[in-house]
Order: structure tokens, then sequence, then C-alpha cells
């Protein structure tokens, strides 16, 4: 029988007085009968809308229909014969804009939460033993892919059930991209990261670490040594900043550095590990996107006082609803329509304080959006420690370099079609290094729509 309740079941999370000095994940997951119980809430409609929603196509209604008799495996089976990441999208996609934004149950109340069950239908698969795959029969073709972050990773699986012999190539020293250094520990535990790439690995995907594309190889160097495709998947890891005075000071960091700092190589932990980060009393972020509320929500846990700092309104904000939330609760404030004019510090070049001032927004930008205009006479000075940069980034312009027939636009991303291809034989590219920088979910399925024009075009 239909759980015809208008409201999806809450998310259990940590108490936000408790989390805000932690780093252990906020949702702690569904319990099989509350997944049960929201599965009910699905009708299963016929035209299933919400596979319209999900770039990679899950089979939303059928994975939902199993967590109906509360059979974990089979539910994730069916998502992962679509989703190479289940685990990983069932906790950073934006499900609230994509497949739950198509729920027909959200048209008077809530959508399905779909995103909580794909979560609790991985890590109940993955605690069971059950979430492995087996190795697919080897067909000899061989491709390699540059970046092990969801779109290579993506493409790599893809290939892999195909029976290519993979190979990634990493620049850092540990796999997962963004996945391991730019989101959070308390956002996405990085051992379900970890058994999520083992998985990939067990069906034959190499990966090789400390390999930057540019420097240690080029494209034309692995398509020489035999490689029937390159996938290049580098994301975009090349910061952006304001260009304000003061950016070079010490205590300014991008929130790059800040975020690879802390969760990379897990400078919370010090003296554990030898990675150690200051950031003072005071810290003020600069940006209203999703890293921004992990970089503020990062440095909450470090026992600052936050700041986010945007130059429009909250309406306005880029990042999930669900972020922003978790973020006040937590004690982050907000100086909404404020935008920094210049950086300040002592007589060591130390951060003391930000210079700011009031916006009011104006006419739409060639975006649709308010343009953020100046308040005449309303400077003001914020006192703060450290400044964290997170108002974008590009892709590393190396690939550009030494790949001179690889066509680029003009702010660096490599030129694509929708499958994924360039306008270099062989060569395929999708995710951050193509659209600049997005979600994890819309690289997943660039990375899927190319591995399948390879297949494609090497029957």
């Amino acid at each position: 029988m239909a759980n015809m309740s208008m409201t999806k079941h809450p998310m259990p999370e940590q108490d936000p007085q408790v989390r805000s000095g932690n780093f252990q994940e906020v949702a702690l997951g569904y319990t099989r009968e509350i997944a049960m119980e929201e599965a009910a809430r699905c009708l299963h409609c016929k035209n299933a809308p919400c596979v319209s929603g999900c770039p990679v196509n899950v089979p939303i209604p059928d994975f939902i229909e199993a967590l109906k008799t509360g059979d974990a495996e089979k539910a994730y089976g069916i998502i992962r014969s679509q989703n190479a990441l289940p685990a990983i999208c069932g906790r950073v996609c934006p499900q609230e804009t994509q497949c739950e934004s198509k729920c027909v149950r959200g048209i008077k109340g809530e959508p399905v939460g779909i995103g909580r069950l794909e979560r609790y239908a991985a890590d109940t698969a993955m605690a069971s033993g059950s979430a492995g795959q087996a190795k697919p029969a080897d067909t000899g073709r061989k491709a390699a892919v540059i970046g092990s972050g969801p779109a290579g990773l993506t493409c790599a699986g893809e290939l892999a059930k195909a029976g290519w012999r993979v190979t990634i190539y990493e620049a850092l020293h540990t796999a997962g991209g963004v996945l391991v250094y730019g989101i959070p520990e308390f956002r996405l535990p990085k051992a379900l990261v970890r058994r999520e790439i083992d998985t990939l690995r067990a069906m034959g995907v190499e990966i090789i670490t400390n390999a930057v594309a540019g420097k240690a190889f080029t494209v034309d160097e692995l398509l020489a040594e035999g490689y029937e495709a390159v996938f290049i998947g580098s994301g975009a890891g090349l910061p952006n900043f304001q260009k304000i005075p003061g950016e070079s000071l010490c205590g300014v960091y991008s929130a790059n550095e800040f975020l690879t700092r802390l969760n990379l190589m897990k400078a919370y932990t010090f003296p554990e590990h030898d990675t150690p980060i200051k950031i003072g009393s005071r810290v003020a972020v600069i940006g209203g996107g999703n890293v921004a509320m992990d970089a503020a929500r990062c440095a909450k846990r470090l026992g600052a006082e936050v700041s986010i700092v945007y130059r429009r309104s909250e309406a306005e904000m880029p990042a999930r609803k669900e972020e922003v939330h978790h973020a006040r609760e937590e004690g982050i404030e907000f100086r909404m329509l404020t935008a920094p004019t210049a950086i300040l510090g002592d007589e060591n070049g130390f951060v003391k304080s930000m210079s700011c001032i009031r916006m009011e927004l104006g006419e739409p930008d060639e975006r649709g959006r308010r343009r953020p205009v100046p308040v005449a006479g309303s400077e003001y000075e914020l006192p703060v420690e450290t400044v964290i940069v997170a108002i974008g980034n590009s892709p590393n312009p190396l690939i550009k370099k030494t790949t001179p027939d690889l066509p680029t636009e003009k702010w660096g991303g490599i030129q694509a079609d929708e499958n994924g291809r360039t306008g270099k034989k062989n060569v395929y590219a999708g995710g951050d290094a193509v659209t600049g920088a997005a979600t994890v979910i819309l690289a997943m399925g660039a990375g899927k729509k190319a591995a399948a024009a390879i297949l494609a075009d090497h029957p």
C-alpha cells in the first residue's frame, strides 16, 4: 500500500552543536524501516519522469520498488547498472534540482527522497559485502583516462564493464580527485570513496598516481603507447582569485588549498598527520557556492568564528539549500550583499582584516541574475585573521600547452561535443575540464557519455 504522506522522512543527523566540533558525517542515514516507509511513497509512474532528471539515467522507480520490500542488495544492483558511484551520489548529488525535481509527489508535497534511498541501498550493500562486481572478459582493447575524479572514474568503469583494459593517470598521490581533496569528511567519508574505487580495481582498472598530465606524459605519448582512446577528465583544479589588493598576504587561502590540506592531508588531525594548518580565531569565506559552504563549515570545526561574504542575496546563492541550512545551524554568519574590496595586513605580512562594501541588486546580467552594485559610502572593515577565496576554478593549462592540436575554449576548457568527442582523433573529454566547475553527477554523466562514444567509435 502506498504511503501518501506529503513529506519525505527526515534524514537523521548529528546535533548541530555536537557536529560543529567534529569531522564525522553529519547525515546518519536511513534505517531499513525508514527506507521501506519512504520507498512506499513512490507511485512507480509508468513514464518515470524522475529518470529524465538523472544525468546517468538510473532506473529510479525500479530500485525504489526493490526497497519497498527491504531488498537493498537488489536495489543496489539496479542502481549500479547505470551509476558507477552510488554511495557517493547518494550523498553529494543535488537531487533536489534533478531527479527529485521531476517527481510527481513533489507537485502537491515533497518529492520522494530518492537520494536518501540511493545512499541507503549503497551503504547496506557495502556493509553486507555484496557490493562487488565481477571482472569482465578481457577484449584486449586499451584506454587511458586522465584524472580519477567522478568523470574519469565513471568513464573507466563503463569501459571496464565492456572488457576494456583501462589505466587511470592521477596527478595526486591518492585516487578520487575532487571526491577526496574537495569534499569534506563530514559530507563524504573518504573510506567510502576508497571502497567505490576498490570496486573499479576489482574490475581490472589500473590506477597510476603521482602522474601529472603535461609533465609525466602527454596525450600524444599515451596514444603512441598503443592506447586506442584517451579520455581527459582532469577537472578544474586551478583556483580563481578576485584580484583585489592583499591576496598575497599570509593567511589568504584558495578554497582548493584549504580543503586539500584538510580533506586529503588530514590537517585537522595534526600532529597525528604532519600537515598543520593555521587559521586564527576569525575567518572570512568569499563566495556563495557549495565549495564556500564546505570551507566555512571546515573552518568552524577548527574552532574559528566564520563569516560567509557573498555579493548577492541568499536567493541568488548557487549552494544547495541543504548546505546553507546546515551552515546556519552550525553557527556560521552570513554577510549577504557584501563584497570585499581589499585584504589588509599587519606589519609582519599577516592578514588582520578585510575591507568590504555593501551591495544592492541592480539590473539583470547576461545570465538573468540581478547585478550587484556598490552602495556609496557603505565601506567597513571586517576583522579576520584568515580569508578563504571560494569563487570558482579553471582547468589546469598543462594539457592545453602540451597538446597544441587539442581545441580549447578561450577560458581554458577543452572543446568537446555532447558525447565527449574532441577535435583530436581518439581523444575524448568531459566533466569540469570541459564545462568548468560543476557537480559530481554532471561530471559522471559526461564520463558515461564519453565511454559510450569510445565504444561506438571502436566496435
